[in-house]
C-alpha cells in the first residue's frame, strides 16, 4: 500500500469497523490499487449480525474490502462464513483456520476485525498488532490486567517505532456509539429535564436463556472440526478437555469468562 493509503487506513478503519460508523463524513474513493484489505477474525454471531452489516454500509465509500476470514471451527468457516461473505461482497474470500494461519499466509491483509470469544480478545488483538495489522476488536478488551497490559505494551511498541503498521487499535464499547444514546445525552445536557439530582437505573438481562445456544448447534460441534488447544490459548488443555458447550457458551464458565463485570462493564 502507498503512504496515502496508510494515512486513509489510520483515519478511517476504526470508524468503518465498529457500530459507530453509521454517520461518518465521506472521503474521496481511492482506486483499486489503493484499497484497504480487511480480514475477519472470528465469524461470530456478533460479526454476522452487527459488524458485517456496518462494514458493508461504508466500505465502498471508503474503499475498504473484506478479503479473508479466519475461524477455528471448520464447519462454520467453510459452510457459513465463506459463502455468506462472498455473497455479500461479490468476490472470492480467502479462508484461514486461525488468526495465526491468517497472519502467516495472508500477505495482502492490512487490517482485521476481531470478534472472537471475550477471553481471547487481548491475545488475538496482540497477535494482530505484532503482525502489523491495524485492528478493531470487540469489547471487552481483556478479562484480566495481565492481558490488558500485554496488549497495551504491544501497541505502545508500535507507536514508539514511529507509528508502525499495527499501531491503530480500537476497542468496541457497549452502546456508547448508538444514535439513541447520543440523543438522550444531548437532551439531558440541554437542561430540558431541569436539575437532575438522582438517577435510578435497572437493566434486566440475565434471564435463564441468556448465553445459552440451541442444543442442535451444540451437538453439531465436533472435536475434529476445531483446534481445541488453540481455542484455549494459555489455558491448560489437560485441565479443560474439549467441551462444545464451553466453546459456544463460554460466558457461562470459569475461567473463560469473568462473568457480569467482563460482559457488561
Amino acid at each position: 500500500m502507498s503512504e496515502k493509503t496508510s494515512k486513509i487506513k489510520r483515519r478511517d478503519f476504526a470508524k468503518l469497523a465498529g457500530a459507530a460508523v453509521l454517520a461518518g463524513p465521506s472521503l474521496n474513493v481511492l482506486g483499486a490499487n489503493e484499497r484497504v484489505r480487511v480480514a475477519c477474525v472470528g465469524y461470530s454471531d456478533r460479526f454476522r449480525g452487527s459488524l458485517l452489516p456496518c462494514f458493508l454500509h461504508h466500505n465502498k465509500e471508503l474503499n475498504f474490502d473484506l478479503v479473508a476470514v479466519a475461524d477455528l471451527w471448520k464447519k462454520r468457516l467453510y459452510e457459513n462464513a465463506k459463502p455468506e461473505i462472498e455473497a455479500k461482497v461479490g468476490h472470492k474470500v480467502d479462508t484461514y483456520v486461525s488468526d495465526i494461519d491468517l497472519y502467516e499466509n495472508a500477505k495482502d491483509v492490512d487490517a482485521v476485525i476481531i470478534s472472537t470469544a471475550d477471553f481471547q480478545h487481548a491475545q488475538h488483538a496482540t497477535h494482530a498488532v505484532n503482525a502489523g495489522k491495524d485492528a478493531y476488536c470487540e469489547k471487552p478488551m481483556a478479562e484480566d490486567m495481565y492481558s490488558a497490559n500485554m496488549l497495551l505494551d504491544a501497541v505502545d511498541a508500535k507507536r514508539n517505532a514511529g507509528f508502525a503498521p499495527g499501531a491503530v487499535l480500537q476497542i468496541g464499547s457497549q452502546r456508547r456509539s448508538g444514535p439513541a444514546y447520543h440523543a438522550a445525552n444531548d437532551y439531558i445536557r440541554s437542561g430540558k429535564f431541569g436539575n437532575i439530582s438522582y438517577i435510578d437505573l435497572c437493566w434486566n438481562v440475565n434471564q435463564n436463556r441468556r448465553w445459552r445456544r440451541p442444543e442442535a448447534l451444540v451437538a453439531s460441534l465436533k472435536k475434529e472440526d476445531i483446534d481445541w488447544n488453540m481455542w484455549l490459548l494459555d489455558r491448560d488443555p489437560e485441565a479443560y478437555q474439549f467441551d462444545p458447550r464451553k466453546y459456544l457458551e463460554f460466558r457461562l464458565f470459569w475461567p473463560f469468562s469473568s462473568g457480569i463485570p467482563g460482559q457488561w462493564m
